[in-house]
């Protein structure tokens, strides 16, 4: 019987899950995708597996209802529902409600601060939350008490983390799609990558791309930056790659990024980085879990080769802790080990509103799903749900114009680093400004000094 059955819906979770699986079941774990609009494709799921005993796995996506009848057939001990929050929703009340139900756990596919409210709300059901870091587990802690939403919390190293040490120098640029946001700080990375290219004749400049054009991911990106690569002369070392991160990495001598997961996973590896805070400093960003780490530059640090690993102190809180210090096995066994004795108790209570009820189920259903979610009642449920939500949201911002309160139309600005503030007589249009190479001279090659000797002390 398989003792943990992790399921996911798009590329970044199924990574995850698949890792996570292995690790908290390393002889008896399953997986399944489930059919959504961001199901990864062929070539998605082989960089997602590469590492995992699924690499040569077929996956086809099941549907929901055939999901729901593979966990009632196989009947595991516990369910990993490893999924986007309105996903991850609907899937965790039709497993809540299964007679004999397994353990329920959910989390996020890398890092979780700041600790959202959204995070919680829609994995209120789970019986645990997995989380990566110590410092994770207190500030989800801390958000689930403000809120009022009792919630367990097991801490797991990020499953996709190695420890073993790269084997090239290519400078690699980890890509976002929520970060930077506006096409301008978008183009400014191009620029980057373009003068960092041209700097460095003798090493490669890899742009580490999610997705090939027209693939779906975890979150939409407006402005790809393959495409906008295309609109520059484009050095010869300046490559792109769509392959695993683990891959790009082995090959990699320094990583930079905005905010992503892939600069715990370098510096795990011995190979130094940067988070960029020309662009700011903020949650907007998903860049606040740097701050103190040492690993904030600069573009220009970028172009000058100073490159960074963590200061110990943020590391050990911080996803590069001892592996001792994960518990999320021993809540696991514990959780089974109640199940299996018959306290494992009532599901618990789902937070979002189930006013409406099959109607409104059925409405949760086709908003996560989309097409793959198909009957009578969720066409009818889309049918008078979209106007009425209208309606709704149309209501609240006739009170707030009656009682004089603007409603907020976008989250607040991300603070920038004193390093990217403009100065009194720079045009707003220019910032960030995108890095040029001296004009007096050609762009000079970075000194080809082993990695370490690059490496600048974190603060």
């Amino acid at each position: 019987m398989t003792r943990l059955l992790a399921l996911a819906d798009s590329d970044s979770y199924l990574k995850w899950a698949a890792g996570a699986a292995e690790r908290l079941a390393p002889d008896s774990a399953g997986l399944a995708l489930i059919a959504s609009p961001v199901a990864p494709s062929a070539a998605q799921r082989r960089a997602a597996l590469a590492q995992t005993r699924w690499r040569d796995a077929p996956l086809a996506p099941l549907s929901l209802a055939a999901l729901v009848a593979r966990v009632r057939e196989e009947r595991p001990d516990s369910v990993l529902v490893g999924m986007r929050g309105p996903t991850a929703a609907v899937v965790l009340a039709e497993l809540a409600a299964l007679p004999g139900r397994p353990v329920l756990l959910s989390g996020l596919p890398g890092v979780g601060i700041p600790a959202s409210r959204k995070a919680l709300f829609y994995r209120a059901q789970a019986d645990a939350m997995i989380v990566h870091s110590l410092r994770e587990r207190e500030a989800f802690a801390e958000r689930a008490q403000q809120l009022g939403w009792p919630q367990r919390f097991a801490v797991a190293t990020l499953p996709f983390l190695e420890r073993h040490p790269s084997a090239g120098d290519d400078i690699v640029f980890a890509a976002q799609a929520l970060v930077p946001e506006s096409l301008a700080d978008r183009r400014a990375i191009i620029a980057l990558l373009v003068a960092l290219a041209r700097r460095n004749p003798d090493r490669r400049v890899v742009l580490k791309l999610r997705t090939l054009d027209g693939e779906a991911q975890t979150h939409d990106e407006r402005y790809p930056l393959d495409a906008l690569l295309q609109e520059v002369e484009r050095p010869s070392n300046l490559l792109t790659r769509h392959d695993s991160m683990l891959a790009a990495l082995d090959t990699a001598g320094a990583l930079i990024t905005v905010s992503s997961t892939a600069l715990i996973e370098a510096v795990a590896r011995g190979i130094p980085g940067l988070a960029l805070t020309d662009f700011g400093v903020g949650d907007a960003l998903i860049n606040t879990v740097f701050e103190g780490s040492g690993l904030m530059g600069s573009m220009d640090d970028a172009l000058e080769g100073r490159f960074r690993m963590p200061s110990a102190g943020w590391a050990a809180r911080n996803y590069l802790h001892a592996p001792e210090q994960d518990d999320a096995p021993l809540v696991l066994a514990e959780l089974v080990a109640r199940r299996e004795a018959g306290t494992l108790g009532a599901p618990r209570r789902a937070v979002r509103s189930t006013f409406g009820g099959p109607l409104r189920a059925a409405w949760n259903r086709r908003i996560a799903l989309g097409a793959h979610e198909a009957g009578v009642l969720p066409a009818l449920a889309l049918v008078i749900g979209v106007p009425l939500r209208a309606a709704l949201v149309a209501a609240r911002r006739v009170r707030g114009r009656v009682a004089g309160v603007r409603p907020p139309t976008a989250p607040s600005p991300a603070r920038r680093s004193p390093a990217s503030q403009p100065r009194a007589s720079e045009p707003p249009a220019s910032r960030p400004r995108a890095p040029q190479p001296p004009a007096s001279q050609p762009p000079a090659a970075m000194s080809p000094t082993p990695t370490s000797a690059r490496t600048t002390p974190a603060s």
